[in-house]
C-alpha cells in the first residue's frame, strides 16, 4: 500500500503519496505556486527559481517543483520573503530578455509577461549587457528567437521525451548560453520534423510558427486570384478557444461563416479530402494485402511523422502509403477537377488551408506536392493564426451565426472528422475496407479498440474471416517504439499502422491554441477535443467515406476509381530519404 505523507501548506492540511514534491502537494490543496520551467512529468529541474517557497525551520527558500515533501512539513507559499525573491528572479530573467512585447507573437499569451505583471516587476531594474543571440527562420514551419529564450528547457524536454527527435541542445556556456540545434546549426539543417510541440510548451515567444497572415491578406486583396479556403477536422474544435470559449467547443458553423466573411471565394472543407484520402488509402491497403505488397502499411497523413521516418528510418519508406495527406489531396483536387469544372486557370487559384499542425507549412513546400508544375497549396495558417486574422479583420467570432461549407468540396462524413484524433485515420480506413472486403454495407462502424489517448493502441480486427492486426500510435517517442518493433521482425505481424506525430493526434497539434501546460495537461486537452470530434461523427447521417455522394460523383466525373492512373497522378506521391547535417 502506498505510504501517504501529511503536511500543511498555507494552513491547509494535505496528504500526498510519498515521493511527491511540494508543488504536487500544493496542487492537491488547490494552491497555486507560479512556475516557468516546470513541465509535468518531463521537466522538473528547478532552473527558473520562480516556484520558491518557505519551509518552517529551514533557512533557505526551496524550489517547490523539485523539493520532496516530508511528514509534518509546514510550507508557506506567498510570504513577503517569497514574493520578494520571485520578483527579483523575474527581474533577473528580464535583464537578459529582449522586451519587444508589443510586436511579439506571444503577447498576452506569454507566461513571463503575465508573471512580471502580477509581481509588479520593473523590466529595467537590472541594466547591462545583453547576450548575443540569433533569430533562426531557416525552417519553413517554425521561428526560433533566442533573444526571447529564458533557458527553461521545456522545449528540449518536449523534443527529447515526448517526441524523441532530440534536436534541441544548450549551446555555449554561462551568460552566452542559448537553446538551439546542436553545434549552433540552423533548424533546417537538423532533423527537426516541424511538429511544433516545442511551441506549445515555450513560456515566451522564443518558439513560434511562421506567420503567413499577411500573405493570405495579400491574396484576398488580389482581384486576379480565385481564393479557396478549407479547415482541417480538428480546427472546428479548437478555434473557439482563441476567443475564450471552453476547450473542445465545436464551432464548425461559425467557422464557415467567419471564413466567408474574410472574403474567400469558396469555403470548402478538408474533411471532404479526408474522405478522399480514405478511398485511396483503403484501396491501397487492400491491394497490398491481396497482392502481397509491402506490409505493414503505414499512414502518411501526418507530415511530422513522415519527416521523422524519412530522416531516422529511411529504409522503412516503402512501408509508407503513397497517398498524399488530406491537405495535398484537397489542393490537387481543387486545381484539377474543380478548376476544369469551373474553367479557371489553376495558376490563378490561391488555396489556403487552416491546420492544427505547424509541419503542414513545410509539407506545402515539398516538391512532391505539385501537379503539372502547380503547387497543391499556396498558404497554411495554424488555428492560432486564424484566430489572430479574425481579430485583425474585426470579426466577432463569438457572435457569428452558423452556416454551411460550400459544395461540392464541403460535403463530408463521420469518417472524415475523426481524422483529427489518434486512431481516427485507421478507424475511418477500416470502415471502408470492411465494406469493400465483404462486398456489403456493414452496420457496425465503431472500432473502439483504437480509440483513446493512450500512446500505443493495438487491435485485431476480423473482417469476413480476414484478420487484420492494426496499431495506432501518437507522439513520436511512441512511433519510435512501433517502428523498432517492425524492424525487429514484426513479431506481432502488423498489417496496418497509423502514426500521428502529436500526442493524442491533430487535436494536440503544434498549431492549436495555447494553454498553460501545467494548468490543463495535453492529455486532458486531447480527451476533451476528441470527445467533441466523436460527437460530431455520431451526429453525421453518413459515417463512411465511400458513401459520401460528392466523393462518388468525383470518381464518376474525374478520377474513375480509387487507385486509377489519373488518381495516382494527382492524389499520390513518393518519399525519399531526408538528409541533414
Amino acid at each position: 500500500m502506498e505510504k501517504m505523507i501529511k503536511l500543511t501548506i498555507d494552513g491547509v492540511q494535505v496528504s500526498v503519496p510519498q515521493g511527491s514534491t511540494i508543488l504536487d502537494a500544493a496542487k492537491a490543496a488547490d494552491i497555486k505556486i507560479p512556475t516557468l520551467c516546470y513541465l509535468k512529468k518531463i521537466n522538473a529541474i528547478g532552473a527558473c527559481r520562480i516556484c520558491l517557497v518557505e519551509v518552517k525551520n529551514m533557512r533557505p527558500l526551496v524550489a517547490a517543483c523539485v523539493y520532496p515533501v516530508a511528514e509534518g512539513m509546514e510550507v508557506l507559499t506567498h510570504t513577503a520573503r517569497v514574493n520578494k525573491a520571485r520578483k527579483l528572479n523575474l527581474e533577473l530573467i528580464l535583464s537578459a530578455h529582449i522586451k519587444n512585447c508589443l510586436s511579439c507573437e506571444k503577447s498576452t499569451n506569454c507566461e513571463l509577461q503575465k508573471l512580471s505583471l502580477e509581481y509588479g516587476c520593473d523590466e529595467n531594474h537590472f541594466k547591462g549587457a545583453m547576450p548575443e543571440r540569433i533569430v533562426d527562420n531557416s525552417s519553413p514551419s517554425l521561428i526560433r528567437d533566442s533573444q526571447k529564450c529564458i533557458l527553461c528547457k521545456r522545449c528540449k524536454a518536449a523534443c527529447y521525451e515526448t517526441q524523441a527527435v532530440k534536436v534541441i541542445a544548450v549551446n555555449k556556456r554561462g551568460f552566452e548560453s542559448y537553446l538551439g540545434c546542436a553545434y549552433g546549426s540552423e533548424i533546417n539543417d537538423s532533423a527537426c520534423v516541424g511538429c511544433g510541440q516545442c511551441t506549445l510548451v515555450c513560456p515566451t515567444g522564443a518558439l513560434m510558427e511562421k506567420n503567413d497572415i499577411d500573405k493570405v491578406l495579400a491574396a484576398l486583396a488580389n482581384p486576379e486570384l480565385t481564393t479557396i479556403v478549407a479547415p482541417a477536422p480538428s480546427v472546428r474544435v479548437g478555434i473557439a478557444e482563441e476567443f475564450g470559449e471552453p476547450i473542445g467547443t465545436n464551432a464548425e458553423g461559425r467557422l464557415a461563416t467567419g471564413l466567408r466573411m474574410l472574403g474567400f471565394n469558396k469555403v470548402f472543407d478538408i474533411d471532404f479530402a479526408a474522405d478522399l484520402t480514405i478511398m485511396e488509402e483503403a484501396n491501397e491497403l487492400i491491394d497490398r494485402i491481396t497482392n502481397k505488397g509491402v506490409l505493414p502499411m503505414m499512414t502518411s497523413c501526418s507530415p511530422g511523422w513522415v519527416n521523422f521516418l524519412t530522416a531516422y528510418y529511411p529504409k522503412m519508406i516503402p512501408h509508407l502509403s503513397s497517398a498524399k495527406s488530406p491537405q495535398g489531396m484537397f489542393g490537387a483536387t481543387v486545381k484539377t477537377y474543380w478548376a476544369e469544372k469551373n474553367k479557371i486557370d489553376p495558376a490563378k487559384i490561391f488555396v489556403v488551408t487552416i491546420m492544427p499542425c505547424t509541419a503542414k507549412k513545410g509539407e506545402m513546400l515539398k516538391d512532391h506536392n505539385t501537379h503539372e508544375g502547380v503547387k497543391d497549396i499556396d498558404a497554411v495558417l495554424t488555428v492560432r493564426e486564424l484566430g489572430k486574422l479574425f481579430k485583425r479583420q474585426g470579426i466577432n467570432f463569438n457572435k457569428l451565426r452558423d452556416s454551411q461549407f460550400d459544395d461540392p468540396l464541403g460535403t463530408s462524413t463521420g469518417a472524415a472528422v475523426i481524422f483529427g484524433v489518434t486512431g481516427g485515420v485507421m478507424e475511418a480506413a477500416l470502415r471502408t475496407a470492411a465494406d469493400t472486403l465483404t462486398g456489403k454495407s456493414l452496420g457496425a462502424v465503431d472500432y473502439k479498440k483504437v480509440r483513446g489517448t493512450k500512446g500505443i493502441k493495438e487491435a485485431t480486427v476480423d473482417i469476413n474471416g480476414t484478420k487484420l492486426n492494426v496499431v495506432a500510435a501518437s507522439g513520436l517517442a511512441n512511433a519510435r517504439k512501433v517502428i523498432e518493433e517492425v524492424q525487429n521482425g514484426n513479431k506481432k505481424n502488423y498489417h496496418f499502422i497509423e502514426i500521428m506525430a502529436c500526442p493524442g493526434g491533430c487535436v494536440n497539434g503544434g498549431g492549436m491554441p495555447l494553454h498553460d501546460p501545467n494548468e490543463v495537461s495535453f492529455e486532458e486537452r486531447a480527451k476533451i477535443r476528441a470527445k467533441s470530434i466523436y460527437k460530431e461523427d455520431m451526429a453525421k447521417k453518413i459515417r463512411k467515406s465511400h458513401e459520401n455522394p460528392m466523393i462518388i460523383q468525383l470518381y464518376k466525373d474525374y478520377f474513375d476509381k480509387p487507385g486509377s492512373h489519373k488518381a495516382h497522378e494527382a492524389l499520390h506521391t513518393h518519399y525519399t530519404e531526408r538528409k541533414f547535417i
